[in-house]
């Protein structure tokens, strides 16, 4: 009703108030305008062409990789033979948190991931926060993929034509190098996929998982030959400490099980499918993980391993004897670590899409080529960003700050589900979390957890990163959001 004591002319009888600056940062995009505009881009659309196959392939491609292949190496040496525990924990604390993907996933069909699921329930600023870590996660993950790359092609080419890329040339500054120029190459041999379309992409991703797995497999019945129960005589060596401290850094081998969530526009039938692949790639994943890590401390003590970042070919080497197995599965490597660097480069362009439709960062990343379907200028200067820091940056550091930024959107997507049963109960869902909101309260839990095991050094890049994020919101954002009120949008 209008205020009756006011006088006819004066506007605040009609005119709304305009919102104070916190219900700003607090506001939300409702679920249904979310899924209204899915697929919708600056001149052009998004293609539905992936079924449940392409989007579990796109899961596990990028899931299965540098984890296993390179950073096991890192591991060991922190927890030791209980570095198969280190996995397990890892998982479990990735199971809880996608039980509340699937959830999310199959209700809010979006590309645009936890980012999303936070703007429909907790508001923009708190989905900012959570989508700038995902630029963490999927982002700085690539570029730390690339370098695991890198160490397995040196292993091939050393083992086939007996020549490696000069250290100067293969490694960054602060690893005896200058520039990585392998981890820049398969970064940009991505980037071309992608852009020729998603369907394109999704089909070469299949053809390099089931390479990846072929080789996983052939490791362990290989290396089981190499078995000697006296390398798990001292099991816990470190203690519980390091068996957390690795569980922490393996989290990182369990990022990439959410990618599907990010083809929510292009999935054909995405609220059947997306919890569907989401979970089926986490259970194939988390069996071949503790499956070779087994297997791996198994052939080879765990004093041993000393950070290596090629230990499975390494051990196929000792066990056989011989430079071929090892060769070959350097070859498979090589392969499987390319596969990761296309599907996590495919979320991260798709999550920037939806910031981008949102408002909250430069159009150019929503622009749609008309004939492919896919965002290419938003491809191409991702792709760009991400090579340049997988060349300049050390693996060790790339790891632990993707794991923090992962373990952050996590909790925050676990928060997700809750609000969202208790603000929109009626909902339709085609997958619920069971025990809801015990799950998701132990998945929050066991995040926090998992990231007050990271070091203090990754906790202040992690500041560093948020502090950024929050200059760039309140910058650009916070004026420009697609929510904001039409005169402060113009600005």
């Amino acid at each position: 009703m209008l205020d009756q004591g006011a006088p006819p002319h004066d506007s605040r009888a009609t005119a709304p108030a305009s919102p104070g600056a916190v219900a700003r940062l607090l506001r939300r995009k409702p679920v249904e305008r979310l899924v209204a505009e899915g697929g919708q881009g600056e001149g052009g659309s998004l293609r539905r062409s992936l079924g449940l196959w392409q989007l579990t392939m796109i899961s596990i491609g990028a899931t299965l990789g540098t984890g296993i292949f390179v950073v096991l190496g890192e591991a060991v040496p922190k927890a030791g033979p209980a570095v198969t525990l280190s996995f397990v924990i890892a998982g479990i604390t990735a199971l809880f948190s996608a039980l509340s993907y699937a959830e999310l996933a199959g209700t809010i069909p979006v590309s645009g991931s936890s980012y999303s699921y936070a703007y429909a329930t907790m508001g923009e600023l708190i989905a900012w926060v959570c989508g700038w870590c995902l630029v963490l996660e999927y982002g700085v993950s690539v570029a730390a993929v690339a370098v695991g790359w890198g160490e397995y092609l040196n292993e091939l080419l050393a083992g086939t034509i007996g020549v490696t890329v000069p250290d100067a040339l293969s490694a960054p500054p602060g690893d005896g190098g200058v520039f990585n120029l392998p981890a820049l190459i398969v970064v940009l041999l991505a980037m071309a996929f992608l852009i020729g379309g998603a369907k394109e992409s999704a089909r070469a991703n299949t053809v390099m998982v089931c390479v990846k797995i072929a080789a996983l497999v052939l490791f362990c019945a290989i290396g089981v030959q190499g078995f000697r129960s006296g390398n798990y005589a001292n099991f816990m060596p470190l203690g519980m400490t390091g068996v957390s401290a690795a569980g922490a850094t393996l989290f990182f081998s369990y990022i990439g099980f959410d990618a599907a969530s990010t083809a929510g526009e292009e999935a054909k039938d995405a609220q059947r499918d997306l919890p569907r692949a989401i979970m089926l790639s986490l259970g194939i994943v988390t069996a071949l993980y503790v499956l070779v890590a087994a297997v791996a401390v198994g052939a080879k003590p765990w004093r041993r391993f000393d950070d290596s970042e090629a230990a499975l070919a390494q051990i196929m080497r000792e066990v056989t004897g011989q430079t071929f197995w090892g060769t070959l599965l350097a070859a498979c490597a090589v392969i499987a670590i390319a596969s990761v660097v296309l599907t996590v480069l495919y979320g991260q362009t798709r999550i920037l899409f939806a910031m981008s439709r949102d408002g909250l960062v430069p159009k150019v990343f929503a622009k749609v080529h008309p004939k492919t379907g896919a965002p290419r200028a938003n491809t191409v200067i991702v792709s760009l960003f991400c090579g340049v820091l997988a060349a300049a940056v050390p693996l060790g550091q790339l790891a632990d700050a993707t794991s923090i930024g992962t373990l952050f959107a996590f909790a925050l997507v676990n928060i997700a589900v809750v609000v969202l049963r208790r603000t929109r109960p009626q909902m339709p869902r085609t997958f619920r979390v069971p025990l809801s909101p015990a799950l998701p309260v132990l998945g929050l839990v066991l995040c926090v957890w998992m990231m007050g095991s990271l070091s203090a050094v990754t906790w202040v890049v992690f500041g560093v990163w948020m502090a950024v994020g929050l200059v760039f919101y309140f910058g650009y954002g916070y004026r420009r959001s697609r929510l904001a009120p039409p005169a402060s949008s113009e600005k």
